[in-house]
């Protein structure tokens, strides 16, 4: 997977949101609010050229005290939301 160009987290209103710029994105009118762990995930996977969800497993279980089967099961959650809002790409 790969996050897609142009959506970058911003806090708003104390909200960490996922906000779309760019050309690329001007259809885009959604507004995608992050959670502490998701907006850990998402900033630390942006930039990279692609990211696995065993990849969200590792990242989540190096941060917080998460068993893998856990981490695994909301890593695959988490890329099925972003894939279903258009934020990533497979």
């Amino acid at each position: 997977m790969k996050a897609k160009k142009g959506f970058n987290l911003r806090t708003v209103c104390k909200e960490q949101v996922i906000v779309a710029e760019g050309k690329e994105n001007i259809d885009f009118s959604s507004i995608i609010s992050m959670n502490e762990s998701s907006a850990y995930l998402w900033r630390n996977v942006q930039q990279r050229d692609s990211f696995t969800e065993e990849d969200l497993k590792e990242l989540l279980t190096a941060e917080y005290d998460v068993d893998d089967a856990t981490a695994l099961a909301d890593a695959t959650e988490l890329a099925k939301q972003w894939l279903e809002a258009g934020i990533i790409e497979p």
